[in-house]
């Protein structure tokens, strides 16, 4: 399963940004709700142990997810998180970094049909490995901002455009919005330098410009007008200042201006 693959190469990115971190820098908090680095590697730890126990031990996982299910509907998820996992720093980076290239190897062999329980309905293996890859990009441009580090970005970025178009209607729906009768015309530059389009090029709605800004729009980690993406139609615009990729209640974007790289330490 080449998600699996991928999953791992952007785990690995990430955690090659988070090498060289002093102890107190794990405490300071980013541009996204005010999460702290720390706060944001013991998400992404949480949710890859919950997807690896629902291929490893189904029964279990449906065990442990129906109290969490309950705790989360009236506390939210930072305290559960929190509790489940105590580690900070350098044991937490250790603790995700076991786990994370342990899943990485061992689902590339992973019927990617098969079939997973999860929080809301059922998935696909190769469906759970591209969420867990895309909240690990979409997570990590926090911490990339935070720092002031470029990523070793690569055409990996392809799970999660794909995730970001499956959820066309996803998207209207969550955000309370008519959908449109067909999705518009994207013609996206891929970090290689490929093009990658998808739907109808005759299309008169249609979203130009590189794949990591639409998925970056999608993930809702920058806000349409901080990218290169140029919309043409009213229906294309509506759906990249209301995108949302991931499943849960309906989130607001961030606004303009407020999520961009700042200058480090």
């Amino acid at each position: 399963m080449q998600q699996a693959a991928d999953f791992l190469e952007e785990s690995d990115v990430l955690a090659a940004a988070l090498e060289g971190l002093a102890p107190d820098d794990w405490a300071r908090a980013t541009q996204f709700k005010g999460w702290t680095i720390n706060d944001v590697i013991v998400h992404l730890h949480f949710w890859n142990r919950a997807a690896d126990l629902s291929l490893r031990d189904p029964e279990q996982f449906q065990a442990d997810m129906a109290p969490i299910m309950a705790e989360m509907a009236q506390s939210g998820l930072r305290g559960i998180e929190n509790a489940a996992i105590s580690l900070r720093g350098r044991d937490l980076f250790a603790a995700w970094q076991g786990l994370y290239r342990d899943m990485g190897a061992r689902w590339q062999s992973v019927d990617p049909k098969t079939r997973l329980a999860w929080i809301g309905p059922g998935m696909s293996a190769r469906s759970s490995m591209t969420a867990r890859q895309m909240e690990t990009w979409a997570h990590g441009m926090e911490i990339f901002d935070l720092l002031g580090l470029p990523r070793r970005d690569s055409d990996r970025v392809r799970n999660i455009v794909v995730l970001g178009i499956n959820a066309f209607g996803w998207s209207h729906k969550v955000q309370g919005m008519a959908l449109p009768d067909r999705m518009p015309y994207l013609r996206l530059i891929a970090p290689s330098g490929a093009i990658w389009d998808f739907g109808d090029p005759s299309d008169s709605s249609r979203i130009d410009g590189p794949a990591l800004d639409f998925a970056a729009v999608v993930t809702q980690t920058r806000h349409v007008d901080d990218t290169d993406l140029v919309t043409t139609g009213a229906e294309a615009r509506a759906w990249m200042e209301r995108a949302q990729c991931f499943a849960g209640p309906p989130e607001t974007p961030p606004a303009k201006g407020t999520r961009f790289v700042q200058g480090g330490s």
